[in-house]
This record gives structure tokens, C-alpha cells and sequence, in this order.
């Protein structure tokens, strides 16, 4: 049974302010009528329109997101250029933001935040120390998950500093951000998948910003 965007929404804003609104309809299978909902009712059916590679999507994406979010804090205190600073800390802000919006389709829906083996404590913290620790085996170059920075890709971006940094930087965060646009395309191909109303938004507000983030961390490291 497929569900219109539309009257979701609607659910949505009614159950949210309140407000009276007219009837709300869910389209029957083939040969049946519609029925009238209730807004609560709206809301529940909108949490129940997901797949399984909708939340793996979720779930890999918070782990994706969390990586950006540390190296931007490798760049506050490694970086030296203002414009290189202030395109960072809008990519935390707004992946930061994210996350927890992630965080709260998954709880909704009643779904880990977290596929066994992609957990945030899989990642290598090592380079927040500009170094491995003496005992460590070397840094693997393969990433947790694809598009993201590998383990020796941090530690390499840890242990720069100054203009090195800030270049590095940007190489890294595009193809983190690409990274996430292959991350949607993948989704996508899924059948039924992003349907849910609220994640089809959040795809494309994913595939609308980092496109645009993209080419302006693109101009940034023309100049430098």
C-alpha cells in the first residue's frame, strides 16, 4: 500500500499545532476505497514506510558524519587559514545537526543506531594525537566504510599543520562529501527505498548541500 507524501505531511502538521484540518485520506489497495485516518495515525503509518537499507543508510551515515565532525576539530587547532576555519565549522554544525536527526528516525522507528562493527569506537582515534602510539601497528589504509578517510588518512591530516593542513583538509572533506553522495546514489538504487517521507527530504537536503559545499571547498583550495 503506498502512501501519499502529501497526506503524511498533513498528518504531521496536524498532530504537531493542533490545529483542525480536513479529513485525512489513506489510498486503499487496487479495487478498495480510501479511508478516512487520524492524524495519529498519519504520523504512525509515516514511521512504518522504511526498508532495511533505509536504516543501514541511517546508521552508516552517523558513523560518515561523525568522521567530519572530528576532523574539523583537528582543524581548529591545526589549521591557518580563516576561510579553510569558518567552511569547517559550518560542515560540523550542520553534520552535527544531522546526526541527531538520524539518531531520531532510527529511535522512532525502533532501530539500533548502530550496525554491529560500524560503531563510532570502531574508528581510529590514534590520530587525534598527531601520532600512533609506539606499540600500534601501522595505520590501515583502508576506511571503516567507502568514502570515508581511512585510519592513515587521519593520521596523515593529524600530523600536518599550517597551509600543509588546510589543503589536506579540503582534499579530505571533498571526498568525504563525496563519499555521502555515493552513499545516496547507492540508497537509491534500493528498491522501495526513501520513500519514507522524511527521509527522502533529508537525502535531498544531503545531496543539495554537499554538492554546493563541495565546489566552494573546491574554490577555497584554488586559492591557497
Amino acid at each position: 500500500m503506498t502512501l501519499l507524501p502529501g497526506l503524511i505531511l498533513a498528518g504531521l502538521i496536524a498532530a504537531q499545532t493542533g490545529t483542525q484540518t480536513p479529513p485525512i485520506f489513506q489510498p486503499g489497495a487496487p479495487g478498495q476505497g480510501a479511508r478516512v485516518i487520524t492524524a495519529e495515525q498519519a504520523v504512525a503509518l509515516s514511521r512504518s514506510t522504511f526498508t532495511a537499507a533505509d536504516v543501514a543508510f541511517m546508521q552508516h551515515m552517523i558513523v560518515h558524519h561523525a568522521q567530519a565532525v572530528e576532523m574539523v576539530g583537528l582543524l581548529e587547532t591545526r589549521g591557518a587559514n580563516p576561510a579553510v576555519r569558518m567552511m569547517g565549522r559550518r560542515i560540523a554544525l550542520s553534520q552535527q545537526a544531522e546526526m541527531d536527526i538520524m539518531r531520531d528516525w532510527l529511535s522512532q522507528r525502533g532501530q539500533p543506531l548502530e550496525m554491529p562493527g560500524m560503531s563510532h569506537a570502531g574508528m581510529d582515534h590514534s590520530a587525534h594525537m598527531g601520532h600512533a602510539p609506539a606499540h600500534a601497528m601501522p595505520a590501515s589504509d583502508t576506511p571503516v566504510m567507502a568514502g570515508m578517510l581511512s585510519p592513515a588518512q587521519m593520521q596523515t591530516l593529524a600530523a600536518a599543520t599550517g597551509p600543509a593542513f588546510d589543503r589536506l583538509f579540503l582534499q579530505g572533506m571533498i571526498q568525504h562529501h563525496q563519499g555521502a553522495l555515493d552513499m545516496v546514489d547507492a540508497l537509491l538504487a534500493n528498491p522501495g527505498a526513501a520513500e519514507d517521507t522524511l527521509l527522502s527530504d533529508f537525502t535531498n537536503s544531503v545531496v543539495a548541500d554537499q554538492s554546493t559545499e563541495i565546489l566552494r571547498m573546491q574554490s577555497i583550495l584554488s586559492d591557497l
